[in-house]
């Protein structure tokens, strides 16, 4: 893998996501293996800082599409 510790990224931005992501799309690729695509960036932000943001359901279900991937690349802890 590229970049092994894409596997274990918490991101905090969308550049970050979108990095890991590519890292992780590249490995399972080159390894044969085929994941869910990663949850789908939001649209839906009004900005305002709500709790509950959809932005912090995309990163919670990110981090669940990046274990599953890891799951599958054997890197799971």
């Amino acid at each position: 893998m590229s970049d092994p510790d894409a596997l274990h990224q918490t991101p905090r931005t969308l550049a970050q996501a979108q990095s890991m992501i590519a890292a992780i799309g590249a490995a399972l690729s080159a390894a044969g293996l085929d994941l869910r695509a990663p949850p789908e960036i939001p649209d839906s932000c009004c900005g305002r800082g709500c709790s509950g943001c959809v932005w912090e359901g995309y990163y919670a279900a990110l981090l669940f599409w990046r274990d599953d991937a890891a799951r599958l690349l054997g890197g799971a802890d």
